[in-house]
């Protein structure tokens, strides 16, 4: 509780509430924040509502400020005019633009306290020249942390580490409801970082080996239509199906019986700690962040990106040997319990966030 026994006003400011991990993690701080120590709301600059309906729910307020595909001229002054009318007591920006724009407005309206999200490899949001802004920065994996102060000569001290988390009662195996055929499923967006081509590469040199093998790939993106095209010419697509993103992604992994994500850069995805809560291995590239969630040779297997035959390889091993599939699934899971629950990830937010507004300058 603040000093004054009233609850701090607290906005988070996205882009979009697109399928994202960042937009999951917001939605899921927003729904489960002390109300008696803050009060939030959500803040969004352009359109694109995959989530929209899944953040009404979680009994805060959202403000527009355009439904534009892009983010406007007019919605980054809606945003300054809104910043000096109420000033929160915390701004938290997350995703590209709002952590520029959100930290320049932010500070030249005088919000006590800027907090801002460093969620992706390398995100473009010139971190060298406003990382000053931020009174906290919160990270999603120590990479991240190494990489800003290393690159960007952050102080070490303005950086926090919370690992992503999932709800592992909503998250959780269910073994009956495997497919009876190998099935191996991806999620993510169809987007160069997470390297769609060389996945789909791989699952054609997975469907020569193993006739019986079932892909699914759940999820929107630029990379799409080049992935139907391939799929046609190979003629795979009763085997490799495309299928559309949808903000359950449980179905799909339910039936799953491998996890892969072939990212060629990677920050901390909550796709793989939701695969695992549900008790699957998992197959991933060697970047970023993974590393900290997948243990080689325990609870998956790590492979070097934009190399699909060794993905192949490792995705063949698991498909074929039922006893490391199951160990690896329920080593994943235990992992899972232990550092990313959702109780453990609010807890420590609201302890970054109350300490940057404690030593916040008057």
């Amino acid at each position: 509780m603040t000093d004054s026994k009233k609850p701090i006003t607290i906005v988070v400011l996205l882009q979009d509430l697109e399928f994202g991990g960042t937009q999951q993690y917001a939605i899921r701080l927003l729904e489960r924040l002390n109300r008696a120590t803050f009060l939030p709301e959500l803040w969004v600059l352009r359109g694109g509502n995959d989530m929209a309906s899944q953040a009404a729910g979680v009994g805060i307020n959202i403000v527009w400020f355009s439904k534009a595909r892009i983010v406007t001229p007019l919605a980054i002054a809606r945003l300054a005019w809104r910043l000096l009318r109420s000033r929160p007591q915390i701004l938290y920006t997350l995703t590209v633009v709002p952590n520029i724009w959100g930290r320049i407005l932010g500070a030249l309206a005088r919000v006590p306290v800027i907090v801002s999200g460093y969620r992706s490899l390398m995100p473009r949001q010139q971190e060298r020249f406003l990382w000053r802004l931020s009174n906290k920065i919160i990270c999603n994996a120590e990479a991240l942390k190494e990489i800003m102060v290393r690159r960007f000569a952050v102080a070490p001290d303005r950086i926090a580490v919370i690992p992503n988390a999932v709800d592992t009662d909503e998250f959780r195996p269910e073994p009956d409801a495997k497919d009876p055929q190998p099935t191996v499923v991806f999620v993510g967006r169809l987007v160069a970082e997470k390297d769609p081509l060389n996945l789909l590469e791989a699952f054609s040199l997975v469907a020569q080996r193993l006739p019986q093998a079932r892909f699914e790939i759940v999820g929107n993106g630029p990379f799409k239509a080049e992935m139907e095209a391939r799929l046609r010419a190979w003629s795979l697509e009763s085997r490799i199906k495309l299928l559309p993103a949808d903000d359950d992604v449980r179905p799909a992994l339910r039936k799953a019986w491998v996890f892969a994500l072939s990212s060629a850069s990677e920050a901390s995805p909550n796709a793989i700690i939701e695969a695992m809560a549900m008790g699957l291995p998992v197959i991933a590239t060697r970047v970023g962040g993974i590393p900290e969630l997948v243990v080689d040779d325990s609870t998956g297997l790590l492979v070097e990106p934009r190399d699909p035959t060794s993905f192949a390889e490792a995705i063949i091993a698991l498909l074929t040997d039922e006893a490391r599939r199951r160990s690896m699934g329920e080593k994943g899971r235990e992992r899972i319990l232990a550092r990313h629950s959702i109780q453990s990830m609010v807890g420590q937010t609201e302890r970054v966030l109350l300490e940057a507004f404690r030593q916040r300058s008057p």
